[in-house]
């Protein structure tokens, strides 16, 4: 991601690479990140993804005025902070140093200051039932390799019926070469093929970056195993007068094939798991 002599293999890489690789590869790429695409993303904005969807749009949240409410992978907070405009009560969590100084950079910009703290998905530094909502935009759940970990402890800080909602590279993604242009439109791997995405630092031979891919049945049973309803699986087209590349999103692929995956889940109250067994039964 930094632009460093780099190889890139397919192989299993552990939660402790996973870390170690990827919080210094966002320490490293955040100042050119936030010069990227600060504009596009707004200093009180919320996008899920390339394509420019917004949560004014697509209302994944819900109404957040009152609520307690958690990103987890927050960069600058820029999610976050739009969440405290609309009346929520936003906090941040992000694995990268620098990204929330860049938080703390459009506090002072903007006025409205986003509590943000270092951690890991895997282990919130928060209490139970701390957040009526936890959320995800684009961060920390495709750069986590204990996942379940990563899902178990977004269940233990949320409040019961408290909503979670998070976008991923669509899985079917994975399938592509990450190439905005023709080379990006034939698929080379198989979306079955779960073994993570990795750079490796040439110079060091120290792994650098990971990426891990699950299929959507992989996500849906992994909602439902920790107590999470699936609402809804957002698919976001790509606009007819969008015609920004980032990564390998562009409009050649959006057209074509889903960029990103946005998912909606609640976590189950007592009651609901009182019906299901009493369903079960009968």
């Amino acid at each position: 991601m930094t632009g460093r002599p780099i190889r890139v293999e397919r192989r299993p890489v552990d939660e402790r690479e996973s870390r170690e690789a990827n919080g210094p590869d966002w320490d490293a790429y955040a100042d050119e990140y936030q010069a990227t695409h600060g504009d596009y993303l707004g200093d009180v904005g919320f996008l899920w993804g390339p394509e420019g969807l917004t949560e004014a749009e697509a209302g994944a949240l819900g109404d957040v005025r009152g609520l307690d409410v958690l990103e987890v992978g927050s960069g600058a907070g820029q999610c976050s902070r739009w969440v405290s405009a609309q009346g929520g009560r936003g906090v941040g969590l992000d694995l990268s140093h620098r990204q929330l100084q860049h938080s703390r950079r459009l506090d002072d910009a903007t006025g409205i200051t986003v509590p943000a703290v270092r951690g890991t998905a895997t282990a919130l530094p928060f209490a139970d039932a701390a957040f009526d909502v936890v959320f995800c935009s684009f961060g920390a759940l495709q750069f986590v390799a204990d996942i379940e970990d990563a899902l178990a402890e977004t269940a233990r800080v949320l409040r019961p019926g408290g909503r979670f909602a998070f976008s991923i590279t669509h899985p079917t993604r994975w399938s592509f070469p990450d190439d905005p242009d023709s080379p990006g439109l034939t698929a080379t791997s198989s979306y079955w093929d779960r073994t993570p995405y990795v750079e490796v630092d040439d110079a060091t031979d120290t792994v650098a970056y990971v990426e891990h891919h699950r299929t959507l049945g992989d996500w849906v049973r992994l909602l439902h195993a920790h107590g999470f309803v699936l609402v809804d699986l957002l698919e976001p087209r790509w606009p007819d007068q969008h015609d920004r590349t980032w990564g390998g999103w562009s409009r050649l692929r959006g057209v074509l094939i889903p960029g990103t995956a946005l998912f909606v889940a609640d976590l189950a109250t007592r009651a609901d798991d009182d019906r299901h067994r009493i369903g079960r039964i009968s």
